[in-house]
This record gives structure tokens, C-alpha cells and sequence, in this order.
């Protein structure tokens, strides 16, 4: 394999790892906290690029504004889950699960209500900036430098809020053990509602990316979402550090295999990576396998 040939399989995985970071990072924090499995978080994707596209072709606003509009509705969808589902449910009992048929529902009907708005036709993304700088002889186009350094920089802001913040404490706190934090004075339902808008926010910027490279479609949501939650149970669902890490290893898989095997064989190449992991680690490469005694 030449040198360049390898150049373009790393750019390629840094890229696309870079957008699935941001989806697993919004994901693995809703489970770390309130164990729930947010099955509407691929149409929060999709929410996020459709919104920058009416913000700049439709309603005729600069670009910034764009980002803007993916991070408001972002965080409205977020909040909307919160007050509209979740609220009502945690606590209950079989909230793990019926949470999941309720986020579904709610997935459903968003994803019908972009296809009524909208229509099933594709759209190009207009947050584009064309042309590429030559590295050696590898050309690399500056929307992939824009997705890295862009997704870095949200990590790096997510990191934080999560290490050095008191928001970010409370958040590890409830996720440690709930009824413990609230009986500290954690309030612990204002803390599900943070999560899920930050979640949101973050899902939307990684849908203005994602869409950025391909188009927008009510349905392009689904693909990264199921990769989003493989690379979660790979790195052990809640561990949100491992997670990042193994959004950018399993994109590197995925680019080397499509490079290697063909396109269609990115896919089931992960997967067959997760089953294996999943028989020698039930409990994920950094996660940790719980006790109950009853």
C-alpha cells in the first residue's frame, strides 16, 4: 500500500470519526445519566441540517446564522423530549425499556414531520466551503479540515463542562448514583434537562457535518445512529472518554475495509468487530460489569 493510499485512508477515517464523536458523545452522556437509550437521537441529526439549511437557503441568512439555527433547534428538540416524555417517565417502572419505544415514537413522528415540511427529495448542504490544500501528494479538502478542527473543539468545550465545571460534577454525580445526589441536594431533574439539551445541541452540530460531505434526507439520521450505538456498546455504554476513542478507531475500520473490501463492507465489518468484543467483554473494552444484590 503506498504512502498516499494510506494518507487517504487516515484522512477519511479522521473525518468521518470526527462527526460519529460528536453523535456517540450525546448518546453515551444520556446513558451515563439516566440509563436511557434515546432512540430519537439520529433524527436530532438530521433536525440539525435540515434547520441550517432553511436558516441559509431558505430564509436567506449568512452562514453563522446556520449554526445558530442547528444549535437552537438542537437544544428545543432536547428540551421538548424532556417536558413532553421523559419528565413524566423517569423513575417509573421498565423506564429503560418503555423509554426506548417512547424516544422511537417520538423519532417517527419527527422524521415524518421533516418529510411533510420538506419532502423525501435531497437537498445539498450550503455550510460548504469548496476547494482543498495539497499536503505532499495528498489534496485535502478544506471541509475536512473545517469537520476535524470543528468536532475538536466541541470535544474539547464538552470535556470540560464535564471535568472542570460544578454542571459537570452534578451530571457524574447523578450518573454515579442518582437517589445519593439528590438526597446531597443534586436537583436532579434539572440535570436530565441540561443533558438532554446539551445532547441535543451537540447532535445537531454533528448533522450540519454529516450533511456537509453527503445531503440532506429525512432518514440520514438512521446510519449514524446505529453506528453511534455500536461504538457506545464497544466502548462500554456510559464511558463517554472510551467512546470517542472508539468512534475514531472503528472509523479508521471502516474506511480501511470500504478501501479494501468495497463499500459495502464497512458495515458489516463493525459489526462483526462488535460481536466479537461483546464475547470476550460483555460489558464493553471500558466498561465495567455491575453487581445487583438482591
Amino acid at each position: 500500500m503506498s504512502p498516499e493510499t494510506l494518507a487517504q485512508i487516515v484522512l477519511t477515517g479522521l473525518t468521518v470519526g470526527a462527526m460519529y464523536a460528536l453523535a456517540t458523545i450525546g448518546l453515551s452522556l444520556i446513558w451515563g445519566s439516566l440509563g436511557m437509550l434515546n432512540m430519537a437521537h439520529g433524527v436530532l441529526l438530521t433536525i440539525g441540517g435540515y434547520s441550517a439549511y432553511a436558516a441559509v437557503s431558505v430564509a436567506g441568512l449568512p452562514w453563522p446564522m446556520g449554526i445558530v439555527a442547528a444549535l437552537l433547534f438542537g437544544a428545543l428538540i432536547g428540551l421538548l423530549l424532556y417536558l413532553g416524555v421523559v419528565r413524566w417517565m423517569v423513575g417509573t417502572a421498565n423506564f429503560e425499556t418503555n423509554i426506548i419505544i417512547a424516544s422511537f415514537g417520538v423519532a417517527i413522528a419527527l422524521e415524518n414531520s421533516i418529510l411533510q415540511i420538506f419532502g423525501g427529495q435531497p437537498f445539498g448542504q450550503p455550510l460548504v466551503m469548496r476547494g482543498a490544500v495539497d499536503v505532499g501528494l495528498v489534496s485535502i479538502p478544506y471541509q475536512n479540515i473545517i469537520i476535524v478542527v470543528g468536532s475538536a473543539g466541541l470535544m474539547l468545550v464538552a470535556s470540560y463542562v464535564m471535568q472542570q465545571t460544578r454542571l459537570g460534577r452534578a451530571i457524574r454525580a447523578v450518573s454515579q448514583q442518582r437517589d445519593a445526589a439528590g438526597l446531597m441536594g443534586v436537583p436532579v431533574q434539572r440535570i436530565f434537562l441540561i443533558v438532554l439539551v446539551f445532547s441535543g445541541m451537540l447532535s445537531a452540530i454533528s448533522g450540519v457535518m454529516l450533511t456537509s460531505s453527503t445531503q440532506l434526507a429525512p432518514a440520514l439520521g438512521q446510519d449514524p445512529m446505529i453506528k453511534a450505538f455500536i461504538m457506545c456498546v464497544v466502548a462500554g455504554l456510559g464511558h463517554i472518554g472510551g467512546a470517542v476513542a472508539m468512534a475514531f478507531a472503528l472509523a479508521m475500520v471502516e474506511a480501511a475495509s470500504q478501501f479494501w473490501l468495497g463499500a459495502r463492507w464497512g458495515f458489516p465489518v463493525l459489526l462483526t468487530l462488535v460481536i466479537l468484543v461483546l464475547i470476550v467483554r460483555p460489558a464493553g473494552l471500558f466498561g465495567r460489569v455491575s453487581i445487583t444484590r438482591l
